[in-house]
């Protein structure tokens, strides 16, 4: 046995490559978390409505408006951020795609 040290051992390192099936799971696993963020932000702006109503504020520079429309609005405006981001990349990716296969 050469060499039994467990540390010595050298891996064989295989690269992976993008397949079109690869590829488009990734797509259907990003429009699919796209489409869930969307739903949660639906439901954000719902809890956001709730609150005001309950509370009969609704201006956000109002000192009594309810803490907790405040802190679902920042996460609301976060996640518009990150769903326009998926977004970008997506378009982005589809933009790639057209080019590489057009080539």
């Amino acid at each position: 046995m050469p060499n039994s040290d467990i540390r010595s051992t050298q891996m064989n390192m295989h690269h992976r490559f993008e397949t079109a099936r690869g590829r488009g799971g990734r797509e259907s696993t990003v429009s699919k978390m796209l489409s869930d963020l969307i739903l949660a932000c639906k439901q954000i702006e719902a809890d956001i409505a709730t609150e005001e109503a309950r509370a009969g504020i609704y201006d956000r520079s109002d000192a009594r408006y309810p803490i907790l429309a405040r802190s679902l609005n920042d996460r609301h405006a976060n996640l518009k951020g990150t769903i326009a981001t998926l977004e970008k990349r997506v378009a982005e990716s589809s933009q790639h795609k057209l080019v590489t296969d057009a080539a």
